[in-house]
This record gives structure tokens, sequence and C-alpha cells, in this order.
């Protein structure tokens, strides 16, 4: 049997979504860590529609600029998807960009220079060491008996270290989306992004995330705010029922009369 991805919701294992204070591993803290970097720009747009939208790795890169179009709210967006895993008969279908993803491409786009084509792509890094004066001598001004002259050397001034980016004409690969993944999550937690896990148990967790973990989140965050079954099956394009149920199943059992009842029992 397949295990399910661990789930990467917005505030982390949270009975409520949208009033619980943040914890573990979240998808709140791991944008906010992000940074400035092109490639932090990026991660921090491709986490963002990943978790909106709940789309597999192949439909993320897939995503073309002019795939996004307006919406009602001026300041969200909708995202036509043209065939998914789920969608075999390619009727498309539309995912919301929240007014936090429409932001995060925007920004990615324009430091980018991106402006048609694929939205998500790879980011080239080079980095150069600082570099000291390096100085030596002119051998065709310096004679046997001449007298001191600055002009007998030649050398370069130093060079701060620097870091340039160089970004790819083409699409990212799907295969690339878990790594990069783990890589946001890595760096925030190394920036203190997820305070109450120790590294032992952050490990663990992470070697658990996918590029699905982004949809089993948004399904349990769905459920744990109070949306029934066949508005999450519309806002995820579910054709079946099973998988966001068995994605809900852990939070059913506690959210449901079960944990209800006896949870408030002495």
């Amino acid at each position: 049997m397949q295990r399910q991805a661990r789930p990467l919701r917005f505030k982390g294992a949270v009975k409520d979504p949208l009033a619980d204070v943040p914890r573990g591993i979240n998808v709140r803290a791991a944008l906010d860590a992000c940074g400035d970097t092109l490639p932090g720009l990026r991660d921090r747009a491709l986490l963002s529609v990943a978790y909106d939208t709940g789309l597999r790795a192949s439909e993320l890169v897939a995503i073309q600029i002019d795939d996004i179009v307006e919406a009602l709210d001026p300041d969200a967006r909708l995202l036509k998807i043209a065939r998914s895993k789920g969608d075999q008969e390619g009727e498309g279908a539309t995912a919301y960009l929240s007014p936090r993803s429409v932001s995060a491409v925007a920004r990615w786009l324009g430091e980018a220079g991106i402006e048609t084509g694929a939205v998500f792509r790879l980011v080239i890094v080079r980095r150069y060491a600082a570099r000291s004066a390096r100085s030596k001598i002119n051998s065709n001004s310096v004679g046997w008996n001449a007298r001191w002259d600055k002009t007998w050397f030649t050398g370069k001034d130093a060079t701060p270290a620097r870091v340039e980016y160089d970004v790819g004409d083409l699409a990212l690969h799907s295969g690339s989306i878990t790594p990069i993944f783990r890589e946001i999550l890595r760096r925030a937690f190394k920036a203190g992004a997820f305070g109450d896990l120790d590294g032992k148990v952050f490990e663990e967790q992470l070697g658990q995330i996918s590029a699905h973990s982004t949809r089993v989140g948004i399904n349990q965050d769905y459920f744990a705010s109070g949306e029934n079954l066949a508005g999450i099956m519309d806002a995820l394009r579910w054709k079946s029922p099973r998988m966001p149920l068995l994605y809900n199943r852990n939070l059913a059992a506690e959210q449901g009369a079960a944990g209800r009842l006896l949870g408030r029992m002495e």
C-alpha cells in the first residue's frame, strides 16, 4: 500500500485553519522564510500556488502565463487548467488563486523578466568568491638599472563575493517539485520558522513531504474549516469522493461525533 504524503497545511496541524496559531511544519511560515532572491521569489510563488490550487506536480509545471486570467475579485485570479489526471475527457477546469499567490507570482515574473511561456522555471545560481587585489611586474617597463617607478606594476583590483542568477526558458521538470518543497522547508527550519520542532522530528517529517503534500494539506484545511465533501470535490476537481475522504479520515475521527463527545468527557 502506498504511503500517503504528509500534509502541508497552511498553519500546520491545527483544529481551526483560520483562527489558530501555526504549529509544526506549515505553509505560512515557509512562505515568509523564502527570501527575496530570485530562487526565493520563485519558491514562494510555487508553494503558494500549489497550496491554493492543490495541483499535482505535472500540472504545476505546465502552468503558462496565459493560463492566469482575471477574477471578479480584482486582487485574485483564476487559473485555467487545460487537462489533469482526473480529467481524462479533457474538459478542462478552473482553480482559484488567492491575492497572496497573485502577488507572489507577479513579483517572481517581474523580477525574472518572464513575459510569456512557462511560469515556473529553473534558476541557475552562480557564486563567485571574493578576490583580493593582485599585482605583477610589468617587464616591458622595468630595466635593470631603472629607478623606482609605480608603472612597473600592473594588476587587478579586489572584487567582492557575488551571486548571479540565470532564469531558464523551459518549465521545471515535475520531478523537481518534491526536492524544491523540501529545500524550502529546510531553509525555513534553519531560519527558526518551526520553533516547536526539534531537528530529529523535523527531519523525520521532512522525509514524508512530497509534491502531493500541498494537495493533501488543502484538502484537510477545507475539511477542518467546515466545508462539505461536495465543495471540496468541486474546489479540487475530484471526480470521486474516495481520495478526499481518505485524506481526511484522521480529521474526521477527531472532529466527528466521537471527537466532539468523548473529548469533553472527564
